[in-house]
């Protein structure tokens, strides 16, 4: 029988081994939002609630919109990076470009076509914050409860 290799090995009388987050990078195109809310929906738990699930899914659209309309360019190199992890009774989203840009928080008029994505966002969630990044850029980081109502 093969010795089990130490990566594997149990984590007896340690700490337990936080959750490793999920990490995604996309092309600032609008196919990459699509995308991205498949990899966050696909990465989840088989048993997370429904409702859960589609409200992150509709948090991932409107940030990784954001950031590929606002954050990034499309003829450069950068990239938008998603990262996800449930911790502490949330399932926390940072959606991080290269913008230096901070996103509106102006409420839209009755008229206007745009503009209701972070409203919305902040209603789905528990928590959001504007992260800078060390080197360039920001990240959108929201909580989302791992359960619907809690």
């Amino acid at each position: 029988m093969p010795e089990t290799p130490p990566s594997i090995l149990s984590a007896r009388n340690h700490p337990a081994v936080p959750v490793v987050p999920r990490c995604w990078t996309f092309p600032p195109e609008p196919g990459s939002v699509s995308r991205a809310r498949r990899a966050v929906v696909d990465a989840l738990s088989p048993d997370c609630c429904p409702e859960v699930r589609d409200d992150l899914a509709l948090v991932v659209s409107e940030l990784v919109t954001n950031a590929i309309r606002y954050g990034a360019e499309p003829d450069h190199a950068e990239l938008v990076e998603l990262v996800l992890w449930p911790v502490d009774g949330c399932y926390w989203l940072a959606v991080s470009d290269p913008g230096e840009g901070l996103p509106h928080r102006a409420p839209p008029s009755a008229e206007a076509t745009g503009g209701r994505g972070l409203p919305l966002v902040d209603a789905l969630t528990v928590t959001r914050a504007i992260v800078p990044r060390p080197v360039r850029g920001k990240s959108v980081v929201v909580g989302l409860r791992l359960r619907a109502g809690a």
